[in-house]
This record gives structure tokens, C-alpha cells and sequence, in this order.
């Protein structure tokens, strides 16, 4: 009986990493409620320095949610939702932020900023590994955009963390 060398993986492994892309999706819309809600709600209790910055984060995040709303919805994709994708390495980060943190009444900057990065990290990642894993077509299409969005967010939270902690503002 052949046996699999160490880096190779059963076919069983890779099964029990597999979702159906419907899965994948409710994940994702989640993820992405989880963000708006999080940011919709800080916005009142941050630094004005931040508050904009947050406000745009909160609609981004809906307009996410909105486009894996219409996404799922969509007939054309129907039968492509059964299909088995490959769960990404990085999908326990992805899942640890399903859940908002409590970062309290009057959190800091600085605590918001790393959060914040974290989490656009962690996004950016798993719909980048989502979009080569998923066939050609509006799905592949979808995480392949909002991977570049993901990371353009994580590129202006750097920018603001920079800002911030090197002008003494935390």
C-alpha cells in the first residue's frame, strides 16, 4: 500500500478541509456583518483623528455584505453553490474575528488601529486564498476584488497607526 510522504496529503485531508462554496459565503457574510456592526457602533465612541476613517470602514463593510448578499442570491450561481471548495490556511484567523471584541466604553486608538489591521489582514488573506481556490467565474471574480479592497483598507489603517503613534497622538 503506497504511503504519502510527509508534505503530501490523502485525498480524505483535503475532503475534511472542503466546504461547499454556500458555506463559504455564509462565513464571509458573517465576517463581513461582524465588521459593519463593529464599526457602525465605534464610530461614536473614538477619537475624532479616527471617526471618519471608521465611518468609511462601516459602509465598505456593508457594501461587502451587500455584495455576498446579491452574490448568494444569484440563480446563475445556484448550482455552484454545492460545489466543494478548499478551506484556506488562514481560515481559523478569518473565523477568530466572526466575533466583535470588547475593546470597551472609551478604547484607545492604538488598541482600535491593531484590531482593525488584524482583521483587514485576516480578510485580505482568506479572499485572496478563496479566489485561487474557486473556479473562473462572478465567485473567483468576487474575492479577487475584495481581496484588493481588504488590502487598500490595511494599507490606509498602517497610514492612520502611523500617523497616530509617531505624532504622540496615543
Amino acid at each position: 500500500m503506497p504511503r504519502h510522504g510527509e508534505g503530501h496529503e490523502s485525498a480524505h485531508d483535503k475532503l475534511k478541509r472542503a466546504q461547499t462554496l454556500e458555506e463559504i459565503l455564509e462565513t464571509a457574510l458573517g465576517f463581513e456583518a461582524t465588521a459593519r456592526d463593529f464599526y457602525a457602533e465605534l464610530a461614536g465612541r473614538v477619537s475624532k483623528p479616527l471617526r471618519e476613517l471608521v465611518e468609511e470602514l462601516a459602509e465598505e463593510e456593508k457594501e461587502h455584505y451587500r455584495l455576498f448578499s446579491e452574490l448568494k442570491a444569484n440563480p446563475d450561481i445556484a448550482g455552484a453553490l454545492k460545489e466543494l471548495v478548499e478551506r484556506p490556511a488562514e481560515d481559523h484567523r478569518f473565523s477568530d474575528f466572526i466575533q466583535k471584541p470588547d475593546l470597551g466604553e472609551a478604547p484607545d486608538d492604538q488598541a482600535i488601529l491593531q484590531y482593525a489591521l488584524a482583521r483587514e489582514d485576516a480578510a485580505a488573506k482568506q479572499y485572496a486564498a478563496l479566489a485561487q481556490s474557486t473556479p473562473e467565474g462572478p465567485v473567483r471574480d468576487l474575492f479577487t476584488h475584495l481581496a484588493k479592497e481588504e488590502l487598500a483598507h490595511k494599507a490606509e489603517l498602517e497610514k492612520r497607526y502611523y500617523e497616530i503613534v509617531h505624532s504622540g497622538g496615543v
